[in-house]
């Protein structure tokens, strides 16, 4: 079975964008060009930004997709990265709630997509 290995989020400026995302997850993009960028997140998948399309990214278009970030801990470790991402000054657009899957938290990156924490799966 193929399983998908690269999320692409098109954003306006690649490296802007790569400079919130290394920040936000503490990492360093592995591939580095003037409109493309990738993050290593281990097994083989890859988080790419891609200013080449950002000509079609309009502000008043709704986002129809989340990255998510599953993460083990519970609540406590959810509320943990809240905080730590609001001190970096994030946008957070969905406050911390609980919902069917335990407590989640939704931010906005530079372009308006949305990236979920939530607890992992089980």
């Amino acid at each position: 079975m193929r399983l998908p290995n690269q999320f692409l989020i098109y954003v306006s400026d690649a490296a802007s964008a790569a400079a919130f995302y290394g920040e936000l997850f503490d990492a360093k993009p592995e591939v580095l060009s003037p409109r493309y960028m990738t993050f290593d997140l281990g097994g083989g998948v890859v988080l790419a930004l891609w200013s080449g399309k950002s000509r079609d990214l309009d502000p008043t278009t709704p986002r129809n997709f989340e990255v998510g970030i599953l993460v083990d801990g519970g609540s406590s470790e959810i509320r943990a990265i809240h905080d730590e991402w609001v001190a970096k000054g994030v946008e957070v657009v969905e406050e911390p709630n609980e919902d069917v899957f335990g407590l989640t938290f939704v931010i906005s990156d530079l372009d308006g997509n949305r990236l979920r924490v939530a607890p992992a799966d089980h």
